[in-house]
């Protein structure tokens, strides 16, 4: 069970001036994600860009252009600075803030700081160029670079005290991070292979005759490269009909923040199901208005209540009566 703490401590000039430069970073490359954040109060707010500055530094580093051996070790510098900031040893006047504003929020909430470790690893198997044979093999590298995010993200959230189930939120924040990356990795299968990267799992592509990759705006010839897409869907609304089970556990804005992000990606999903030859033609995404719409949908708390009514508690209890 995490709860957040109630009141976080005051931040100085300098800390907020590195969260500013976090909520700046946030808001000009996390088109999905500030969707969402921006529904939070102002330190959670902060913290969540904390941790997405720090992410993203990750992320540039595994897709730049640089050799792989300079990647790695950029890397582990990065692994280091965390081990710092996990130290305590970062101190406001730090001329990093990513650190700076990280460590605040460190101090300021439960986050399970080994999150990033994990997710340092998980870019270090991209850097490595690792590919996927199973399921199972491709969820080990999901839960690294996407179910970590969702567990360092209800360290910043927390669970409304009192609340059934509280015990698996960090379980079911590991699996909405995993279905909101199944739906990353379908939109961006064309993007990824012309950048020398396959992700879906190579017993599924020999399954729907897609081996020979995407390396163009068609499916390979001979393949059932819509079977494919659509087996893959399902998989990714099962593991959101799972995750989504952490929403009643969450505070009102925490909880609208988790629903917009995930409902953005699950619009994103249903785009990719109706048309699965777009994802070769193009990034397929959604218009701000639509994003708007399920920001304040998130809001009103539509998501949260509908999934409570179908808790497994509240579906044995009718059955009972």
């Amino acid at each position: 069970m995490i709860r957040t703490v109630e009141s976080p401590p005051p931040a100085s000039a300098p800390v907020l001036a590195a969260y500013s430069y976090c909520e700046a970073v946030t808001g000009q490359q996390a088109r999905n994600f500030a969707y969402g954040i921006r529904l939070l109060p102002t330190p959670k707010r902060r913290a969540m860009s904390a941790l997405y500055a720090f992410s993203r530094r990750v992320d540039d580093i595994g897709d730049g252009a640089l050799a792989a051996d300079v990647k790695v070790a950029r890397l582990e510098d990065t692994r280091a600075l965390l081990d710092r900031v996990r130290a305590g040893k970062v101190e406001e006047d730090d001329t990093d803030p990513v650190a700076v504003a990280l460590s605040h929020a460190a101090s300021a909430f439960p986050i399970p700081l080994g999150g990033l470790d994990e997710l340092i690893d998980g870019v270090l198997m991209d850097v490595r160029g690792e590919t996927y044979e199973t399921w199972d093999d491709l969820k080990a590298y999901c839960r690294c670079v996407a179910g970590a995010i969702g567990r360092l993200s209800l360290g910043v959230f927390g669970t409304e005290r009192g609340a059934r189930g509280s015990e698996r939120a960090a379980e079911y924040a590991d699996t909405l991070g995993l279905a909101l990356q199944l739906t990353n990795i379908l939109r961006d299968v064309r993007e990824d292979a012309e950048g020398g990267r396959t992700y879906l799992p190579a017993d599924d592509l020999a399954k729907f005759g897609c081996s020979a990759g995407f390396d163009g705006p068609t499916p390979p010839e001979g393949s059932d490269f819509t079977g494919l897409v659509h087996f893959e869907v399902r998989r990714a609304r099962a593991l959101f009909a799972e995750g989504y089970r952490l929403l009643p556990l969450l505070d009102r804005r925490s909880g609208a923040c988790v629903a917009a992000m995930a409902g953005i990606y699950r619009r994103l999903l249903d785009r990719i199901e109706r048309d699965p030859e777009a994802v070769l033609r193009g990034r397929v995404s959604l218009p701000g208005r639509e994003k708007a719409y399920v920001a304040v949908r998130g809001l009103s708390g539509l998501d949260t209540r509908h999934v409570s009514r179908r808790s497994p508690a509240r579906q044995a209890a009718r059955r009972r009566t």
